[in-house]
C-alpha cells in the first residue's frame, strides 16, 4: 500500500477540486443539481480514486483506480468547456482551469505508466 498524500499528482487534483468548488459557487441556484454538481462530483472523483488505488495491492488494480481517475479528468474537461460555452464560467477562469486538468491528465499517464511497468 502506498500513502496517496505523497504523490504529486494526487496534490495537484485535490488542489484543483477545491478551485472548481470556489468557482462553482457563483452558479446559478437551477445549476446546484445539474452542471454544479456534475462538475464537483467528476473533480472529486481524480482524487478520490487516486486514495482508493493506493489502498489497493497489486499493480492491475491499482493501475484500473488510476485510469478511472483518468477518465473522470476526461469528464472534467469537457463540463469546464460545456460551463465556458454557457458563459458560467469566464474564458479565463476556463482556461485556467483547463490547464490544470491537462496538466493532471499528463501526471495521470505517467503515473498509470509506471504501475503497469511494475
Amino acid at each position: 500500500m502506498q500513502d496517496f498524500y505523497k504523490l504529486d499528482v494526487w496534490k495537484r487534483a485535490h488542489e484543483l477540486v477545491l478551485a472548481l468548488y470556489k468557482a462553482t459557487r457563483q452558479f446559478p441556484k437551477e445549476e446546484l443539481y445539474g452542471l454544479t454538481s456534475q462538475i464537483r462530483r467528476c473533480g472529486a472523483s481524480i482524487p478520490a480514486n487516486l486514495a482508493e488505488g493506493c489502498g489497493r495491492h497489486g499493480a492491475a488494480d491499482k493501475a484500473r483506480f488510476f485510469q478511472i481517475a483518468m477518465g473522470s479528468a476526461f469528464e472534467l474537461e469537457y463540463h469546464i468547456v460545456l460551463a465556458r460555452d454557457l458563459a458560467l464560467f469566464n474564458v479565463e477562469l476556463a482556461a485556467h482551469l483547463l490547464e490544470e486538468v491537462r496538466g493532471t491528465k499528463r501526471m495521470l499517464t505517467a503515473l498509470i505508466a509506471r504501475v503497469r511497468q511494475a
